[in-house]
């Protein structure tokens, strides 16, 4: 009897998991390969002596597809929060709702003014007819001078690195709400205002952090931990590991960054390795920060603008989960970001501790340097994605170049794409069925040969 092909999974995030789920009821060994001594990738949970759990980056799960909701919520047996999302913004003093282009209300009147003002001369020529080059010109288009200056241009350039000009459009989808005049007007006189944000509920594991979500996949999967992957070989169809392992394989599905997949793969054209060398992707410095005073404020996370301000995000995981931070305190995580594209890191994560102490001071968070009991940092190479100008051609000269050689990529950094965990899941589901694809279709051209070789009939 035949054995059963053997299908290799580079990278055990969300991706991963989802390639190792979609291939569990196949006839195949389905083998995951982590390079960390960990799983969950992006998604991984560090936990502190301490009792501080932090996750890599603030992730949350608020899809609205229900098969994935079922899948997620019986992968922690049912032990999930269900939380109503509150979103809101830092500007010089000022904590705002989010978004901020429909809760002006409370910030200067002048600056009120004039981004109603710009908004209603903007709003002349609709977006879909103005000239648009670049992410710059669609802000303009859609906000306005003043409002697009004061706010998403700044944050820009704290979030992604680099200026709005530099960057595409491609990736917007819902991420920027685009409000009628009424709704900027409703929210500049009123204190309260509709809730717009894209995400209104979410779900978070009661225990043990966002890679909590992936513990019965887990269980269920082959995971090799320890196992980073250098060589792929796709003539030999073998994978080389650091420790000198070498794997065969059948078919490969692989989430790793495409800037460190390219040179890992033997026999990379010189093009394809310049095209992943252009491609831009954030770094982040997790700041983490534990206090002793027990609730911080209401939101899920905030929004920083003010350029003395390092850090671009603020997110608050004590109000994911109360089980993140022993009992009495309260967890908090900045994010830095940088990119060696356009803002290389000069420094240590940890000589950005006390700037994030600063920030949290002066934005009122907390009351002073004696209340903070827990100070770490996780750095993340692979953050978020720049969509730069160069990127739309470099990604799909290298996504034609892995579909030429059998390797089916997925996730956020396979596909370089802005998504999200549930998203990132199903590209993983959906690799998977590509590598069994190229399974079927080298049998059957197997058959075909076998058969004129031996005189047959086809």
């Amino acid at each position: 009897m035949a054995s059963k092909p053997n299908i290799a999974i580079i990278g055990s995030g969300f991706a991963g998991f989802g390639a190792s789920h979609a291939l569990s009821g196949e006839a195949v060994n389905a083998t995951i390969y982590e390079k960390r001594p960990v799983h969950g990738g992006h998604t991984s949970t560090h936990a502190y002596v301490d009792g501080y759990l932090f996750d890599e980056g603030p992730h949350i799960s608020f899809t609205e597809d229900k098969r994935l909701q079922e899948l997620f919520a019986d992968s922690i047996g049912g032990t999930f929060e269900r939380l109503r999302a509150y979103v809101d913004n830092f500007w010089q003093g000022h904590f705002i709702k989010h978004p901020a282009q429909t809760n002006l209300h409370g910030l200067p009147t002048d600056l009120i003014m004039k981004c109603i003002r710009d908004f209603v001369e903007a709003s002349k020529t609709p977006v879909e007819e103005a000239k648009i080059g670049n992410y710059e010109d669609w802000l303009l288009a859609a906000f306005g001078e003043t409002f697009a200056r004061t706010f998403p241009m700044e944050y820009t350039k704290k979030y992604h690195s680099t200026e709005a000009k530099n960057l595409t459009t491609d990736w917007l989808g819902p991420r920027l709400y685009r409000p009628s005049l009424e709704q900027m007007l409703v929210g500049a006189l009123n204190e309260q205002s509709p809730d717009v944000h894209y995400v209104d509920h979410f779900r978070y594991p009661t225990h043990g952090g966002f890679v909590s979500y992936l513990n019965g996949f887990r269980d269920r999967a082959n995971l090799q931990v320890n196992s980073e992957i250098t060589e792929i070989d796709p003539v030999a169809r073998t994978l080389t590991m650091r420790d000198g392992r070498v794997a065969p394989y059948d078919a490969v599905v692989s989430s790793v960054a495409l800037p460190s997949l390219i040179p890992m793969i033997k026999g990379a054209p010189d093009d394809v390795k310049a095209a992943a060398a252009k491609l831009a992707c954030t770094e982040v410095v997790l700041v983490n920060i534990g206090v002793t005073k027990p609730f911080i404020k209401d939101a899920h996370w905030t929004y920083f603008y003010d350029e003395d301000i390092c850090f671009a995000r603020l997110s608050y995981p004590s109000n994911f989960s109360p089980n993140v931070a022993p009992k009495g305190c309260s967890a908090l995580q900045a994010e830095v970001y940088f990119s060696q594209k356009w803002k290389p890191r000069t420094k240590p994560a940890d000589a950005y501790i006390e700037p994030v102490i600063d920030g949290l001071l002066k934005a009122g968070l907390i009351d002073g340097r004696d209340q903070v009991n827990h100070t770490s940092t996780i750095v993340a190479p692979y953050a978020n994605i720049i969509f730069d100008h160069d990127r739309p051609a470099a990604v799909k000269l290298i996504h034609d170049y892995l579909d030429e050689i059998g390797v089916a990529f997925c996730g956020r950094f396979g596909d370089w794409g802005y998504i999200w965990t549930d998203q990132a899941f199903k590209s993983g589901e959906n690799a998977a069925q590509k590598a069994l694809d190229r399974l079927q279709s080298r049998r059957a051209g197997a058959a075909v040969v076998g058969s004129h070789s031996y005189g047959g009939l086809t």
